[in-house]
């Protein structure tokens, strides 16, 4: 599976300064994480958000949101963003803030 590296740097120009930033290759696409903690992806042409579960169900809620499969169970506390979301910049901006919000709660990994 390949992504979409315009959308990828769209993200990543949101979260590169932000403490702890990494990103990695993963699932056939990028994922940007916050003290090792996944936050958000690219994945073809959609945008995967870590939200927690009550932000998540919100997204669900709203047109251009569905949820994140792909291995066929659904993951909670996550959703994908298609192009209608992302299209708009300040629509992204505040989905991925709100991701790095919720990856910036939880504990740093060690290494």
């Amino acid at each position: 599976m390949a992504y979409n590296a315009n959308l990828a740097a769209r993200v990543r120009r949101l979260l590169r300064r932000r403490k702890g930033f990494s990103e990695k290759t993963m699932f056939g696409g990028v994922g940007f994480l916050l003290g090792g903690n996944m936050c958000c992806g690219v994945l073809r042409d959609d945008v995967i958000l870590r939200l927690g579960v009550d932000t998540a169900e919100q997204a669900l809620g709203e047109y251009g949101f569905r949820p994140f499969d792909i291995t066929g169970r659904v993951m909670r506390g996550w959703a994908m963003a298609g192009p209608p979301v992302w299209a708009d910049p300040d629509a992204l901006k505040y989905w991925v803030r709100a991701a790095a919000s919720f990856a910036g709660s939880l504990p740093p990994k060690q290494k």
